[in-house]
């Protein structure tokens, strides 16, 4: 990982771990249900955009690095993962 990924990395989770001692200050506060939920949401965006930088750069370098793999093929499985993880989530 680069350096600049790393700093986008670790920006983000330092945003989640803001988000989440928030939360405990929400919860502790009895704040309404409406805001809790709120706050967990972007929590939870916050640490799904982590595992996406951290699951593109495991493509990169684990699943396709010594491979002889052109880039425009690299870029559709970038793509096919942007796609996936915008339209996964938990059930419900």
């Amino acid at each position: 990982m680069n350096e600049e990924e790393m700093k986008r990395l670790l920006d983000r989770l330092a945003r989640v771990e803001g988000q989440v001692r928030g939360l405990r200050k929400m919860l502790e506060k009895q704040r309404c249900c409406e805001d809790v939920l709120t706050q967990l949401l972007a929590a939870r965006s916050g640490l799904e955009g982590a595992g996406q930088l951290v699951l593109e750069r495991h493509l990169n370098d684990c699943v396709l690095g010594g491979s002889e793999v052109d880039e425009r093929t690299r870029e559709a499985l970038r793509e096919t993962l942007r796609l996936w993880s915008r339209h996964s989530g938990p059930p419900g």
